[in-house]
């Protein structure tokens, strides 16, 4: 069973645009090519399990999910970087000279909620 597995996940991880090939790209770094094909054919394992027992139908999630999935990785990426420059300026401010807080008071966005501590 795991050899007819393993010959189903290195056949997925070559199709162009299925999400196995994907995530195959991104576990081999870590894992090499056996452990990572080893991961591939567990999920199929998996799926196949679900698909039998379970009755759910499967739907291709390819490079478009990918694509909305990383745009939404990225704005999130870009608010959590956002609320760190805040902390930073805040910092920044808190550990200024008197004299310098007017200049680095410009730097706090207005609208945090972290503005509030100093």
């Amino acid at each position: 069973m795991r050899q007819v597995l393993n010959q189903a996940a290195n056949a997925a991880v070559k199709a162009k645009g299925t999400i196995f090939a994907i995530v195959y790209r991104r576990l081999v770094p870590r894992l090499g090519h056996a452990q990572a094909i080893g991961a591939i054919a567990h999920r199929l394992c998996r799926l196949i399990w679900k698909i039998l027992h379970e009755g759910i139908r499967y739907e291709e999630r390819g490079p478009a999910v990918s694509e909305d999935a990383k745009k939404v990785r990225a704005r999130k990426m870009i608010r959590e970087l956002r609320v760190s420059a805040i902390t930073s300026n805040c910092l920044r401010l808190h550990r200024a000279a008197p004299h310098d807080r007017e200049r680095f008071s410009t730097l706090v966005d207005p609208r945090s909620s972290v503005n509030g501590l100093f």
